[in-house]
């Protein structure tokens, strides 16, 4: 389904359904449309030195525990996942880093508004929020630097290849789903390899590509995406029409025993592993491949840093039900 542009898409304005112009990006554009906006966005990512990414994953890991190392415990989702995320979401965008525990408040506003349709008291505080990372994105936006993801967005906005509302608008979801995706992830790989003894080392010992895909399989945290209908189609037996929306329960996918065995067995030599965690087609996620980095990285240095850190009671979730991840989880190193 989600490779199937024909008869599902992210665009509502395909089934007649009205967008507010604050939400025309990346994200929601179908191709070609979503194509030209898209394209900056990979040529510039192509341009980054990926050989540089995980040693500066790993400098700031490893800053941020000199930083709590000389406390008894810390809480590993605000003060290691978050503002580790930040500072990665930055320098891929060469950027200054806002202030975290600012920008950790504002893009978690956003990302409870997504689920509004259930909690309708959180639409007005996330389009607050999202107005917040617009001004903060349209500054970059319009002094963009030397080179990396923003110049490429400002240079098609310049030469006409890419509308300006909708550059700042994808601008704004590059860094809220980046850093969201980011830190949520890792956040969930801490607290699943921690709430299993020996799990941390067994990973550090050899963190390879499929040890990082069975976490995102496992503990992803995006659980849900939402298409419309835009063509007369069926699926599962049941027919759908255009203008009706149908949500996909990623998470549910990624545990669906007829295509994982033992699918609430976290197995690292797990092959292969076709789960949803990063999504598929043409939306699925562009930071994938970095994101996969920070979470390698950041885990392996933790579990560097200490042989024997360990959970402090149990983590606290947020109430969400788009993106599942931990508020809160204290923990010391030993």
């Amino acid at each position: 389904m989600l490779r199937d542009g024909a008869h599902f898409g992210a665009d509502p304005r395909r089934a007649g359904v009205d967008m507010p112009p604050q939400a025309v990006s990346v994200q929601t554009l179908d191709p070609p449309g979503h194509t030209a906006a898209r394209r900056p966005l990979v040529d510039a990512l192509r341009e980054l030195d990926r050989a540089e990414v995980a040693p500066m994953v790993a400098g700031r890991a490893r800053a941020l525990l000199d930083e709590l190392g000389g406390r008894d415990s810390f809480d590993v989702v605000t003060e290691f996942c978050e503002p580790l995320a930040v500072s990665t979401i930055c320098r891929y965008l060469r950027v200054p880093e806002p202030d975290p525990v600012w920008f950790a408040q504002v893009a978690e506003t956003v990302a409870a508004g997504m689920d509004a349709g259930v909690f309708p008291d959180r639409r007005e505080p996330a389009m607050a929020a999202r107005a917040e990372l617009s001004a903060l994105t349209g500054a970059w936006l319009a002094d963009p630097p030397p080179d990396g993801i923003v110049r490429a967005v400002a240079d098609a906005v310049r030469t006409g290849a890419l509308d300006g509302a909708v550059a700042a608008n994808t601008l704004r979801v590059l860094l809220h789903a980046g850093y969201t995706s980011a830190s949520k992830l890792l956040a969930l790989a801490t607290v699943t390899l921690l709430e299993r003894p020996g799990a941390l080392a067994a990973f550090a010992a050899d963190p390879s590509p499929h040890a990082v895909d069975e976490l995102v399989r496992f503990c992803s945290p995006v659980q849900a995406l939402g298409r419309v209908c835009v063509a007369p189609t069926e699926l599962g037996g049941r027919r759908i029409e255009p203008g009706q929306d149908v949500t996909l329960f990623l998470g549910a996918a990624n545990r669906d025993p007829e295509r994982f065995d033992d699918p609430h067995d976290l197995r690292f030599d797990r092959r292969p592993n076709p789960h949803l965690g990063f999504g598929r087609g043409a939306h699925s996620c562009l930071g994938a491949p970095f994101a996969a980095v920070q979470t390698r990285v950041a885990l392996t240095v933790l579990a560097e840093r200490s042989a024997s850190p360990r959970a402090l009671g149990a983590p606290e979730y947020r109430v969400a039900l788009t993106l599942r991840s931990p508020a809160r989880m204290r923990v010391a190193l030993g």
